[in-house]
């Protein structure tokens, strides 16, 4: 596979050595202040002639990124302006500081809390995931958009999330699924996003002060001091994020996962299960999983009554993932306390907690979270270690839960507890997403323990 001849990142144009290393058979090839647009594609064009290695692909990216987005330079007084976009958006934290950065996607003004993900890839399924309703996610990893988007990895039916924070970004794309570049796919849903600002140094800063609320702007008629106002005045504890995520009627879900991705080829598939979802927030590939497995799945909205459940008689519950507090969703907890104990039951993240309080144990907020597709596990039950995708900025506290209710997983990172069961109540729960969106396949077994669980109940 040959490389990109020219560099991957947009800023990366202001560096003439970034040319000058690859001109091959033509002369060095220095930017003076001010080089215009028309100059560089003089150079583009008989390189990209040359240059088998060069497509209409890179050309046409080449041409979205810089036309439309340059500046004049300061200190160029002519009519000619350069080629690559200067600062025009700011992050601003509520802890004060400030960090310009480059726009892409929606412009405006948005607040947010600001989670940062350590996923070196699947960012599509991180845009999709409605856990993140209410938050801007900061990627760790320093490359994003590289691999486009495509409409196979969407986990919901929309983006859900604040905004996207990002170190460089890619102005090629080179995976065959692709149909849409990210900066596209954001503007296309009006979500916000910047680049080129320092995501090492904000993660340091989360890590040590926990989440932070902050403000993306690209409005330069309000000042830092402005923002900071909104950062510090706007909530997220407390509020519930989940009514603004879920379905709002039932429906029935009947995809599986596709006979190309499906790397559990041993499943039994004789008996199928009824299974009725709760719709806190759902991802697709958790019902796709489900689907898999030979279950029939009917999908509810989160406030749909327990007793119209029960009156489906279902061989199994699944309460999903969602965004925000728990503890901000009592109808969600009354529901939970309505059905365990009468059908088999499996939460997921934002199911977890509430069965966690539904059982009398409490929940409280983490310092940052986790958030990542590389988080290990530990499954006491099998001694064994799973690498796990996590999501969530709440934690079940074990201490609290009554007798009887076992911690089945722990997060070796932290030790906080990462699933729970009681056999007595037939119910089995996961904080974080054994679907694998993205992230890997260790912990699809759990599914198949579902299914042990609904089959045992009907004997």
């Amino acid at each position: 596979m040959t490389s990109c001849p020219f560099p991957t990142s947009i800023d990366a144009l202001a560096k003439p050595m970034a040319f000058s290393a690859v001109a091959m058979e033509n002369p060095p090839l220095a930017f003076a202040k001010g080089t215009s647009l028309l100059s560089l594609h003089k150079f583009v064009k008989p390189y990209a002639a040359k240059s088998k290695r060069l497509g209409k692909m890179q050309m046409q990216c080449l041409h979205q990124e810089t036309a439309g987005n340059s500046t004049l330079h300061e200190d160029y007084k002519g009519d000619e302006q350069r080629p690559w976009k200067t600062s025009d958006a700011r992050l601003v934290l509520e802890d004060g500081s400030a960090w310009r950065a480059k726009s892409f996607g929606a412009s405006g003004t948005q607040v947010g809390e600001v989670v940062f993900n350590t996923s070196l890839t699947g960012y599509q399924e991180i845009l999709t995931d409605p856990s993140y309703a209410g938050q801007f996610v900061l990627m760790t990893n320093p490359h994003i958009g590289n691999t486009g988007v495509n409409p196979d990895d969407e986990e919901s039916s929309q983006c859900f999330l604040a905004g996207l924070i990002i170190r460089n970004l890619s102005i090629c794309t080179s995976n065959w699924r692709c149909t849409e570049t990210l900066s596209d796919y954001l503007t296309n849903r009006n979500i916000m996003a910047i680049y080129d600002v320092d995501t090492r140094a904000i993660t340091r800063r989360l890590r040590e002060d926990g989440s932070l609320i902050g403000v993306l702007s690209t409005d330069e008629s309000q000042t830092d001091q402005d923002l900071l106002e909104i950062a510090r005045k706007w909530k997220i504890i407390g509020v519930d994020l989940i009514s603004g995520v879920s379905c709002e009627t039932p429906y029935e879900w009947l995809k599986k996962t596709n006979s190309q991705w499906e790397f559990n080829k041993d499943q039994n598939l004789a008996k199928s299960f009824h299974v009725v979802a709760y719709d806190f927030g759902i991802k697709h590939n958790i019902l796709r999983r489900l689907a898999s497995y030979g279950c029939k799945i009917t999908v509810v909205p989160s406030k749909w009554p327990a007793s119209e459940t029960l009156k489906m008689n279902p061989d199994g519950v699944l309460f999903s993932n969602g965004p925000g507090d728990p503890a901000a969703v009592p109808y969600a907890v009354e529901t939970v306390k309505e059905i365990i104990g009468k059908v088999p039951v499996f939460g997921i993240c934002m199911g977890h907690q509430l069965l966690g309080q539904a059982l009398g144990g409490k929940t409280f907020k983490m310092k940052f979270g986790h958030h990542g597709g590389n988080h290990p596990v530990g499954n006491l039950r099998q001694g064994r270690v799973e690498i796990s995708a996590q999501n969530h900025n709440y934690a079940v506290d074990p201490a609290s839960l009554p007798v009887g209710v076992e911690v089945t997983h722990i997060n070796l990172n932290d030790k906080s507890c990462a699933g729970l069961a009681c056999p007595e109540l037939k119910l089995m729960s996961l904080q974080y997403h054994p679907e694998s969106s993205p992230g890997p396949h260790d912990s699809d077994p759990a599914f198949g323990e579902f299914i042990e669980l609904m089959k045992a109940n009907k004997t």
